[in-house]
């Protein structure tokens, strides 16, 4: 009976439309009892504009379908699939690049149907109706939806909806621009394009899930969010409209309904205002990779914990919600010194004759009974690649209020930005960036590549938000003798080493510096016996060397960390 009611209403509004179309012939106009909502977003998105090309680029609908497992089908914007590929090509990503990494696709498989640009009457328009072909029953289709839902409703993008959830508002317009110029088109609230896909999910027998929108950033004077400074970024939340619509929705209609935007922004609360920054990329709505991964996340975790019974056998196929850690054994009272870095700080470190990385005598100089030395260090890592492979994520994960990392890299740095290894980070210590096409392992795919100084930024912020102190730990010296003295890098490494620490206040370790006065004094010759079978690599007493060069180094600076010196 609930669903007869709220038929026959409609049937009566199309009707009085029908003949409000007769009576107005060529010259039906926008509605003045309805005004667009603004577009806040700002951002030209032009991907509809090819709806050919865009239909060749998204994947058929159901294809992704293994045997008889259902589909999760991801329906929604650019903050969902940038550009018409989706791939990142402009350093832009949308979250369901990433939403697979949590399911088990042995027995379902995620369909990224998301297309920038589109708005919830665009997408139900001109694209819903190909998803429907391929969804079946049983499977389930996530819809999040909104940030277009702006602009005129006849002309530019034609892509505006009603403000609000009313199931009986709508209007009749002529299109003014378009491939579909001069067709008429009645327009409903954001709420009923919302009912019209989860009642047609239904009908194909899935499972609809709503979702509020991704936040964005904008400009905030609070000077706690910026270090001080008298301007910053802070997150946007949507709760009192499209957020509050969609729940509204869900809730009129039983639906599961994952609140997107505040399981997000509540993360972006506890960024400082650069780190927040640096999760969108180019503009305030869309998303680097670190804000996508992180709004794939909060949609796992709020799937996860929605408490709807219908989501319970989509539960039952998550998995990877825990987030990844180093597993770091902690006794009581006792914090933890993380040790990241390369080859020169974690090697082979088992043969007496072999190579070994200082963080392998991290025994020697910390005093185990106050502090627990863990070496997270990983050879042929540079700062970009250590981020890259989430070494560095479970690092952070892993931290405690109290706890110390020594950060140390800059030998694999050097390489080159786009082949070889695809290590190389942008030289110098400058917010800079650029988009690479990378290939690992017979893998190729598109990362944004920033400069040696800012990767270093990041990990000293993502310490301070987690409680523990960082330490930056300048690179070991390479055996080379120009003018038999010791090859150094001040002008490169060290002098950007120097400039992050003075910009961040970061504590600094000069091992650079410190080892290489004491290989000078050593001699040349004798130098060999610190190096194994290269310039680079340490033998066991080079490592030992470097060890005591942290411990001089730390007791020089006087910090906190130098209490727990033996």
């Amino acid at each position: 009976m609930k669903k007869k009611a709220n038929f026959l209403p409609r049937r009566g509004i199309m009707l009085i439309a029908a003949i409000t179309i007769a009576l107005m012939g060529a010259h039906a106009q926008v509605s003045s009892d309805f005004k667009p909502m603004d577009d806040v977003n700002q951002v030209v998105d032009l991907t509809l504009d090819s709806l050919e090309k865009v239909k060749t680029a998204r994947p058929v609908a159901g294809s992704s379908r293994v045997d008889d497992h259902p589909v999760l089908f991801l329906v929604g914007n650019s903050t969902m699939r940038t550009g018409t590929k989706g791939n990142g090509d402009n350093g832009q990503w949308g979250w369901g690049f990433f939403a697979h990494q949590y399911f088990d696709e042995g027995k379902i498989t995620v369909e990224n149907q998301a297309l920038g640009g589109t708005s919830s009457r665009t997408f139900y328009n001109q694209l819903w109706p190909d998803v429907k072909k391929g969804i079946r029953p049983g499977d389930w289709v996530i819809i999040e939806l909104g940030h277009n839902d702006n602009g005129p409703f006849d002309s530019g993008r034609c892509r505006a909806t009603i403000k609000g959830t009313s199931a009986t508002d709508s209007m009749v317009v002529t299109l003014k621009e378009g491939p579909n110029e001069g067709k008429k088109e009645t327009v409903y609230s954001y709420g009923e394009y919302m009912r019209k896909f989860v009642r047609e999910t239904r009908a194909l027998g899935a499972h609809p899930i709503l979702m509020s929108l991704t936040p964005r950033k904008r400009p905030t004077p609070d000077p706690s969010r910026n270090g001080g400074e008298a301007s910053g970024w802070e997150p946007v939340r949507v709760a009192g409209n499209f957020g509050g619509w969609a729940r509204q929705v869900a809730e009129e209609m039983n639906v599961p309904f994952v609140d997107l935007n505040e399981i997000s922004a509540s993360k972006y609360d506890k960024m400082s205002s650069w780190k927040l920054n640096y999760h969108f990329y180019l503009d305030n709505i869309h998303t680097s990779k670190f804000g996508a991964e992180l709004n794939a996340r909060s949609a796992a975790e709020g799937l996860l914990a929605c408490q709807h019974p219908e989501l319970k056998p989509l539960q039952e196929m998550m998995v990877n919600t825990a987030l990844p850690t180093t597993g770091v054994k902690r006794e009581n009272g006792k914090p933890v010194v993380f040790i990241t870095g390369d080859s020169t700080v974690k090697n082979a470190d088992n043969d007496s004759t072999g190579m070994w990385g200082w963080g392998s005598q991290a025994w020697r100089i910390f005093d185990e009974n106050k502090i627990t030395p863990i070496n997270c260090a990983q050879a042929g890592r540079s700062c970009r690649t250590y981020i890259r492979e989430k070494r560095w994520n479970r690092v952070y994960n892993s931290l405690m209020p109290g706890d110390f990392v020594l950060i140390q890299f800059g030998h694999n740095d050097i390489g080159e930005l786009h082949k070889g290894k695809h290590r190389g980070d942008i030289p110098g210590t400058a917010d800079t960036s650029c988009v690479s096409r990378v290939v690992v392992k017979d893998e190729a795919y598109n990362e944004v590549v920033y400069s040696f100084g800012w990767y270093l930024k990041k990990m000293i912020d993502d310490c301070r938000q987690k409680g523990a102190t960082p330490i930056l730990v300048s690179l070991t010296p390479r055996n080379e003798w120009p003018g038999g003295k010791i090859e150094r890098r001040n002008d490169s490494y060290g002098k950007w080493y120097r400039e992050v620490a003075e910009e961040t206040g970061c504590e600094f370790v000069d091992l650079h510096n410190i080892t290489a006065d004491a290989l000078d004094g050593i001699g040349q010759e004798r130098a060999k016996e610190y190096y194994c079978g290269d310039h680079t690599h340490t033998s066991l007493r080079g490592a030992r060397l470097n060890a005591i060069g942290i411990a001089i180094g730390l007791r020089r600076n006087g910090g906190a960390l130098a209490t727990y010196l033996k």
